[in-house]
């Protein structure tokens, strides 16, 4: 079959010639429809488009010429059709375009009639604003004398009020109507109240005045009879309260007059607070503003400020500042001895009133601020008296603990310790802890028994051996932790913490350097003391890294961003912190640690030295003349091996007596590797074996040396994995050995490229078959060479 694109050598068939002419005439049909003549290649070919388009329509088939007169019929009206229809187009174009146009036009006229007739109306509205100007001027100035009107008439009214008032209050106690009276002062505080968001200062200074005249006048004459009966009920309970008296007979009176009193003095207190504003007096700078204490628990405070003030100021005797106590445990006593009546008196009523607060609180409260007022005075005084300072603060925080486990005082509210706060107090604090701390640790170091545990004689107490220098010094911090544990502010709990790194820090700096005085005998017993010292210190700081308590110091350190406390911190040391994957001993553990591997180091370095010494005959032995197993009745330990198994046990047996067990753990392991190293580079390596040799070596490691390890853990061979392995290939039988050997050598020679892969033997897999896995081939390898006896040799 010849396609239309092909053409056969030979001669043209009739019905070639006839296709071709048919060719011919379409392609001159396309020509002439395409009058540019686009549709021929620049060669003369047809597309491929038409050439597709005629093998779709006619096919191969040279019968089916017959179709073409159709395909020619048929693209000439579809040629006829799209002319027409851009024709059509072509026509109606221009009738839209002037339909838009006219649209335009028409919507322009209106838009310029729209903007003529808002000229027009701004016009006539600008002329009527004009015109009405007058009239709006003259309405304006009315309405402003209206409202200025009605102003004088309200402020009139509320002085009538006032007026009305201040007469209804007179009235009520020229009649004796207390009641009336204290509901009058009570609506009277409501305007002051009301009134304080005006700018009528006059009014209100006025009003203020008339509040505190009346107030005043009410107060006093409730003040009196309340002082009265206060007495009669024998307030204040200076000693403790006697159980043997009988109640009074009246008491059923009393009590009602208590609580008429007590409920008529609670309606007065929105107005006392009011008129009893007043700025801070000077001995009550540095301490937190205080809530105005209940208007009754002021009246019943009166005698006992009195007391106090007799006999804690001035020249009075028991006013000396070496003696804080004094007064402390005489606010404490007060306290104890007033719980009861306000408890079982006072506080039924205060609830039967309303007023949310605690009677025996709120006495604690006023004593408490007379307590803090003398403090204050004191603690001022005393800041070039480290000793009397020293003094003030215990007394201070045994105070506060009393106060707070004693007497139920709550957290919430400040207390003593606030005192403590100021800043020229609070660095006086930390300037003496540091200056006393340092004092102490000069003193523990240079005692006769710093480097003995004051357990050394009870065995089940003295597991971590501490000595006493190092067990006295983390007491003494951790007493620091518990003195200021109460503080109410986060920064200055840091600034203790700061002190407590800088103490831990010398005293790390201190034992490293008694360790270098005593580095010359690093096996002595006060260099293992210092060791422990150092582990100990390291414990402890570990547990407090996981403490709550410092835990919230260290959250508190990364939002106040203490760099001094933390240092310079990138965002991801920062990021640990917070998220209390670090610990604000980080830094101080990392030295001693350090500290603490390099002693090991140097303890280990030291018995291993001895242990070379004691093993040069055993290194030297006669190992390739020894007898055979087999021509000896019994294997025995070698004579040249004693001195270094003696060795090993009395150096074990001391470090396990002055080193911590932890610390021991560490060391006899420590002990072990360097040992397993040394036996085999300077023993084994060194020599060659003949075959009772490297039974003997066996039997001296596995059955001497492996066991002075064994008191310690189950399976002592493995920390001597090099002594043991080297056995093994030494102690090989010869069959044995030689096909290790050969294997071994061949492994190490290029593999022949035409052996296959999977059958070569692997000698790793074959060495741990035979309980070798830490020396490496070429080790065995120079192992097999050290055996003196091989076949033919």
């Amino acid at each position: 079959m010849v396609t239309w694109k092909g053409a056969n050598m030979a001669a043209p068939t009739a019905e070639q010639l006839n296709s071709h002419s048919g060719e011919s005439v379409l392609r001159s049909t396309v020509s002439t429809n395409d009058q540019d003549s686009k549709t021929e290649s620049v060669d003369g070919r047809l597309p491929d488009y038409v050439i597709d388009l005629i093998q779709n329509e006619i096919g191969c088939d040279l019968m089916s010429l017959k179709k073409v007169s159709g395909v020619l019929e048929r693209l000439t009206d579809e040629n006829k059709l799209l002319e027409e229809q851009v024709l059509t187009v072509s026509s109606s174009v221009p009738l839209r375009v002037s339909a838009a146009l006219s649209a335009a036009e028409k919507s322009r006229v209106a838009l310029e009639g729209l903007l003529q007739r808002e000229r027009i109306v701004s016009n006539t509205l600008m002329q009527h604003l004009q015109a009405a100007q007058p009239w709006a001027d003259s309405l304006e100035q009315t309405l402003g004398q209206l409202d200025n009107t009605e102003r004088h008439m309200k402020y009139l009214q509320f002085l009538a009020g006032i007026e009305e008032l201040s007469d209804t209050i007179q009235q009520c106690l020229m009649t004796n109507s207390v009641w009336e009276a204290v509901g009058a002062v009570g609506n009277m505080a409501r305007l002051d109240v009301g009134l304080q968001e005006s700018g009528c200062s006059h009014l209100q200074a006025f009003l203020r005045e008339t509040l505190r005249f009346w107030h005043k006048i009410l107060k006093d004459r409730l003040a009196g009879d309340f002082e009265e009966l206060l007495t009669q009920l024998h307030w204040p309970f200076i000693s403790p309260p006697s159980l043997s008296l009988s109640p009074p007979a009246n008491a059923q009176e009393l009590q009602s007059q208590l609580e008429l009193l007590v409920s008529q003095l609670l309606s007065l207190q929105t107005s006392d607070d009011l008129i009893s504003e007043k700025p801070v007096s000077i001995s009550r700078v540095g301490l937190p503003p205080a809530t105005p204490l209940s208007l009754p628990i002021q009246i019943m405070l009166l005698p006992l400020s009195k007391r106090f003030r007799y006999h804690f100021t001035g020249n009075r005797q028991t006013n000396t500042l070496n003696k804080p106590e004094w007064y402390l445990t005489q606010i404490l006593m007060w306290m104890g001895n007033s719980s009861k009546f306000m408890e079982e008196k006072i506080q039924p009523i205060l609830d039967r009133n309303g007023a949310n607060v605690s009677a025996k609180v709120e006495l604690c409260r006023g004593l408490l601020t007379l307590a803090q007022e003398k403090l204050a005075l004191d603690a001022s005084r005393l800041l070039y008296d480290d000793a009397l300072f020293c003094h003030l603060v215990d007394e201070i925080l045994q105070f506060e603990r009393e106060l707070r486990c004693t007497h139920s005082y709550p957290s919430g509210l400040p207390g003593a310790l606030d005192v403590l706060l100021q800043e020229a107090v609070l660095q006086k604090w930390v300037a003496v802890e540091r200056k006393m701390a340092v004092e102490k640790v000069d003193a523990m170091l240079s005692a006769e028994g710093a480097w003995n545990s004051q357990y050394r004689d009870i065995s089940d107490m003295d597991e971590l051996k501490t000595p006493d220098c190092a067990e006295t010094f983390m007491t003494l911090v951790l007493v620091i932790t518990d003195r200021y544990r109460g503080l109410p502010c986060p920064r200055a709990q840091l600034s203790f913490l700061a002190l407590q790194r800088e103490l831990v820090d010398d005293f790390r700096i201190r034992l490293t350097q008694v360790m270098k005085e005593e580095s010359r005998n690093p096996l002595g017993p006060k260099y293992c003391a210092i060791l422990n010292a150092v582990y100990y210190i390291s414990t402890v700081l570990g547990d407090w890294g996981d403490n709550v308590f410092f835990l919230q110091l260290q959250q508190s350190a990364v939002a106040l961003g203490e760099e001094e406390l933390l240092g310079p911190l990138g965002v991801t040391e920062t990021g640990r912190l917070a998220s209390l994957e670090g610990s604000v001993f980080e830094g101080l553990l990392g030295l001693l640690e350090r500290l603490g591997g390099d002693m090991l180091g140097r303890l280990l370095e030291a018995v291993i030295r001895d242990v070379r010494e004691k093993a040069q005959a055993y290194s030297k032995d006669r190992w390739l003349s020894l007898p055979s197993q087999c021509d000896q009745a019994t294997m025995s330990l070698s004579s040249s091996a004693c001195p270094l198994m003696l060795c090993v046990r009395d150096q074990l047996l001391q470090l396990q007596q002055m080193l911590c067990q932890p610390l021991f753990q560490t060391a006899w392991q420590g002990l072990a590797e360097r040992l397993d190293l040394f036996l085999y580079q300077d023993v084994i390596l060194y020599n060659h074996f003949n075959e009772g040799g490297a039974a003997q070596l066996q039997f001296d490691m596995t059955r001497n040396l492996f066991p002075l390890f064994g008191h310690y853990c189950k399976r002592p061979e493995n920390f001597f994995k090099h002594v043991k392995e080297a056995c093994i290939i030494l102690c090989l039988n010869v069959g044995s050995a030689l096909l290790l050997r050969d294997l071994l050598k061949q492994n190490q020679e290029d593999v022949e490229p035409g052996t296959p892969e999977g059958q070569q033997p692997s000698p790793t897999s074959t060495l741990n078959e035979l309980g070798v896995f830490r020396l490496a081939p070429s080790d065995v390898l120079i192992l097999l060479n050290l055996r003196a006896s091989w076949p033919g040799q």
